[in-house]
């Protein structure tokens, strides 16, 4: 992906916006922390939040249209001059003391990024295409969130760096750090520049008109939302998106306080950073969501996240010690980037390229509808004496909603994701031969057996759920029986195999994939064992192959009935490599079959 001419540029200039964006929302958070205590800071707080929030909801229908009728990158580069003028702006309200106009500047430079956001999100799959989709969201993600990390650390450092005890007002602060204005303006300049030279990956020009009176009205907001509306499962990683970001503006803006009263913290470096290690943990979220996206998007994740997410956010109020604070807020970034990478990429994926900035943008409204709801809540609750620790329960409450939907919509998903991670610790699995799965019709995936994980490394790559044969008595594991049921294996016995082949017929039929292993059991050798015919009973009347599978690297591993290989470090993982042949025909015989597999046996591992 990094090859592709303007990824470097373009990640830069994502940088340099929310690291200029994040440096002001910085300097008036902790000026309030510094002046105001208690319910009083948390209302502010909350205030700064909905302020750099309220853009993204006021302009949703002119930054969609602006990002579906004009070249994305020529969005970027204008809305990135405008953050020139902004921050000159800004820097004059700190050198005259004006807490008030900076408060409100914190406004105009959010409306810049509301501009930005929609073009800034359509560019990735201009830019990268549909192959790095997941790749390009994931670096897109952990930028962002560098420089919202680098952004909290540097300037709350030069905050600390120029503030002292004798300030009491909010005035008299703002005066004092105001070199940190000129910072601002440089960072805007260079994000201009290097927006300047993003390449155009416009095809096509729009002709798209915008009705200022339709506007007002409201007809574009409606018919805008019906478009973002009316695919289902873009809709619901919209509110999915939307709740966990919720739970985050509530979590950061109720922290400080909790900070200074429960844990007696007044130095704003600790406490930012506490809150910025979940940057750090984002990063590396985002990094692994990618790793674990190689071949398709893993909606598995996004459950997982939001489980992380809800028990973290539960047992904050219950610690009371910073680096324990510390290590959650890490963890609390991971799961984050869990969440966030494949639900962006699953709307980026769906979306038709028509109606892709509008529906980024309807993405941007409902989710900064959602926050400024859940900041305005915060506010009415901390205004009338709730404290800190209600709200992060409230919030828990919240993340066990998100948790029931994530986990009711992706279960097998979730499932696989679970496998895919535990597996991953020991093993390294390389796939040869994905293209020879055809993309349509059904596949018979017949394999060798040589682990009691077979059945994972083969769907692990797999989009599409293999639909299994396993035996019964297996089948009927009290743990994994609902897994099994929900992954649609169909239990193979003795007494009832003719139905076990008529349901594998029915799945081929339906243009399914089908998995089975012929030997029966697992291999206690290196060597191929006895192949049954019960795979020749599936009935021939669908419209289909069969895909022969290799597993090599298997044999000797704690999951084998042959262990003498196993003995290596713990922190060494075992290289897996999985051979998928080109198709045969679906009248292939047994021993043709294993002909075929022992062929690739003995070329590989020759090998």
């Amino acid at each position: 992906m990094f090859k592709i001419v303007g990824v470097f540029n373009y990640l830069f200039v994502i940088f340099l916006n929310a690291f200029t964006d994040l440096g002001h929302k910085i300097i008036v958070q902790n000026t309030v922390f510094k002046v105001y205590d208690g319910s009083t800071q948390i209302v502010l707080t909350a205030i700064v939040n909905a302020l750099v929030l309220l853009p993204f909801i006021l302009i949703f229908s002119p930054t969609g249209f602006l990002s579906n009728k004009f070249a994305k990158n020529k969005i970027m580069k204008h809305s990135s001059m405008l953050a020139v003028f902004i921050t000159i702006g800004i820097t004059y309200s700190y050198y005259n003391g004006y807490f008030v106009m900076a408060f409100a500047m914190a406004f105009l430079l959010s409306l810049q990024s509301a501009i930005f956001g929609p073009a800034k999100y359509g560019y990735i799959k201009e830019l990268v295409g549909i192959k790095f989709i997941s790749q390009g969201n994931a670096a897109v993600q952990a930028v962002t969130t560098v420089a919202i990390l680098g952004g909290i650390i540097f300037y709350t450092v030069l905050f600390e760096g120029l503030y002292s005890k004798e300030l009491s007002s909010e005035a008299d602060i703002l005066k004092t750090v105001a070199p940190i204005g000129g910072i601002l303006i440089v960072s805007s300049l260079f994000e201009w520049f290097l927006a300047t030279k993003l390449p155009n990956k416009m095809t096509e020009p729009s002709k798209a008109t915008f009705n200022m009176s339709k506007y007002l009205k409201g007809d574009y907001l409606r018919k805008n939302l019906k478009t973002t509306t009316r695919k289902k499962e873009i809709f619901q990683s919209i509110i999915a998106l939307s709740l966990f970001w919720s739970i985050s503006q509530v979590v950061l803006a109720v922290f400080g306080e909790y900070a200074k009263r429960e844990l007696l913290v007044t130095n704003t470096i600790y406490i930012q950073g506490v809150m910025a290690l979940a940057g750090i943990g984002i990063v590396f979220g985002s990094i692994m969501a990618a790793k674990f996206s190689k071949y398709f998007i893993n909606m598995g994740l996004v459950g997982i996240g939001a489980v992380g997410i809800t028990t973290l956010v539960f047992f904050i109020p219950l610690v009371h010690s910073m680096n324990v604070m510390a290590l959650m807020f890490s963890l609390f970034g991971i799961f984050s980037g869990f969440l966030m990478v494949p639900l962006n990429a699953r709307i980026q994926f769906l979306a038709p390229n028509a109606h892709l900035g509008t529906i980024l943008a309807g993405n941007n409204f409902i989710q900064y509808a959602f926050m400024i709801s859940f900041l305005t809540l915060t506010t009415i609750f901390a205004y009338y004496g709730m404290n800190s620790e209600i709200l992060f329960y409230l919030m828990t409450l919240v993340g066990v909603y998100l948790s029931y939907i994530t986990i009711k919509r992706y279960f097998v998903e979730i499932f696989w994701a679970i496998m895919q991670i535990f597996s991953s610790l020991r093993h390294k699995y390389n796939y040869i031969g994905l293209e020879n799965i055809p993309q349509s019709g059904a596949v018979l995936l017949l394999s060798n057996h040589v682990s009691w994980v077979d059945w994972i490394i083969i769907q692990l790559p797999m989009k599409h759920h293999i639909n299994y044969m396993m035996d019964k008595d297996i089948y009927n594991w009290k743990f994994f029986n609902m897994f099994f049921k929900k992954g649609e294996v169909m239990p193979l016995s003795v007494k009832a195999s003719k139905d076990a082949f008529k349901e594998a017929t029915k799945r081929l039929q339906a243009g399914k994939i089908v998995g089975l292993f012929p030997e029966g059991k697992i291999s206690s050798d290196s060597t191929l064992g006895k192949f049954y015919k019960g795979y020749e009973l599936i009935g021939k009347d669908y419209d289909g192959v069969i895909v022969p599978v290799f597993i090599q690297g298997m044999y000797g591993s704690f999951f084998s009935r042959n262990k003498a290989n196993e003995a290596k470090p713990f922190y060494k993982r075992r290289l897996v490599n999985v051979y998928f042949s080109s198709p045969v025909s679906k009248y292939t015989q047994v021993d043709e079959l294993k002909e075929i597999i022992n062929s690739m046996k003995d070329k590989y591992e020759a090998k």
